[in-house]
């Protein structure tokens, strides 16, 4: 039976441990958050509150020893990538690794994650798909701290270019589909004007998105 630990127990991680947990997998749960910890004690074998960029504390944890490595660090990029490496350098066959950008996801194969994965992308696009089909006003959680939110577009933004920067420069919220004279668009190539009952999904994070929720 094949071992594994997860390292990093946020909404995704801690539901990766659960569930390979309840398949009846060994499963090691490591985060340096205590609050976390004792969260996925009850379901998993081990639970270790660990600084999993440290190589002896991984291998004092039995990590080294583990078939499969599933790095959930997706916040905090530096510590994702420096534990991707510890666990390379402590033996650990295969690694499969969180990442929150492009960027980020590319780095990690090349310092040997063996398979890298969006939740978050991944989420974002299902719930888009179903967010177009619901004309409602709302908001959905992607992870502790980002949100998305679909609304028709506000009287402050009747008038603006989607390509205007006031989004993200005021607003501190991204576009990422938009709904204009009854078309849906999720590619910005051109200068549309957003209009009266024009739908717009945006991505931010929760202060963000909270804040424009006040102002709609």
């Amino acid at each position: 039976m094949k071992s594994f630990a997860v390292i990093g127990l946020g909404k995704f991680g801690f539901h990766v441990a659960k569930g390979l947990a309840q398949q009846g997998k060994s499963v090691i749960a490591a985060d340096i958050n205590e609050d976390q910890i004792r969260e996925i004690n009850e379901y998993v074998q081990d639970a270790i509150i660990l600084d999993s960029t440290d190589m002896h504390a991984l291998n004092e944890a039995g990590i080294g020893q583990v078939d499969v490595a599933i790095v959930s660090i997706g916040e905090n990029i530096e510590a994702s990538i420096l534990t991707v490496m510890a666990l390379k350098e402590i033996g650990v066959q295969t690694v499969i690794a969180k990442a929150i950008t492009r960027v980020h996801g590319q780095i990690l194969s090349k310092i040997g994650a063996s398979k890298v994965v969006y939740p978050e992308m991944e989420t974002a696009k299902k719930i888009v798909k179903k967010m177009v089909a619901n004309m409602y006003y709302e908001t959905i959680d992607l992870s502790i701290t980002m949100k998305l939110a679909k609304l028709t577009v506000p009287n402050f933004w009747v008038g603006t270019s989607i390509l205007s920067s006031t989004f993200e420069a005021d607003y501190h919220v991204k576009p990422i589909a938009y709904k204009h004279q009854g078309k849906w668009h999720t590619k910005f190539e051109n200068d549309d004007i957003l209009e009266n009952d024009d739908i717009l999904v945006v991505l931010g994070d929760n202060t963000n998105i909270e804040a424009l929720s006040k102002k709609v």
